[in-house]
């Protein structure tokens, strides 16, 4: 499947990347509590996929629980459009909202229950 360059960032435009995925994506739609406050919309994209055009040193980290997954937050304007997920730890979480419009779809919605997150991360990394 070829793919093609998609554009993203935070609301006030400090954070700004691009990223190479097919026109068609996966979206993952969990629902533990950080996901379902924030309305996010998991997109996987492999971190060497991933470049940063500005603002990286606008990202803020926040980390519960375990620490692992790094969850990150534009300091000016707040939103989190990418993040190190803790399940996929080798790849990055693009938020689906906060990608330009006009050169993604989605393919299908894949449902996670997040909210029993080590019950249920296995079939997660089986689907994507």
């Amino acid at each position: 499947m070829s793919e093609v360059t998609h554009r993203g960032g935070c609301h006030c435009g400090a954070v700004q990347f691009e990223f190479d995925a097919p026109a068609k994506v996966d979206v993952t739609d969990c629902n533990c509590s950080k996901c379902r406050m924030t309305g996010y919309e998991h997109v996987f994209v492999p971190q060497e996929k991933l470049r940063f055009l500005s603002g990286e040193d606008h990202l803020t980290t926040y980390t519960f629980n375990t620490g692992a997954a790094k969850h990150t937050f534009c300091n000016i304007c707040g939103i989190k459009p990418l993040y190190r997920p803790r399940s996929h730890p080798e790849a990055w979480s693009v938020n689906l909202r906060c990608v330009e419009a006009g050169t993604m779809e989605v393919a299908r919605r894949i449902a996670f229950d997040g909210d029993d997150w080590e019950g249920n991360i296995a079939g997660l990394r089986a689907e994507t």
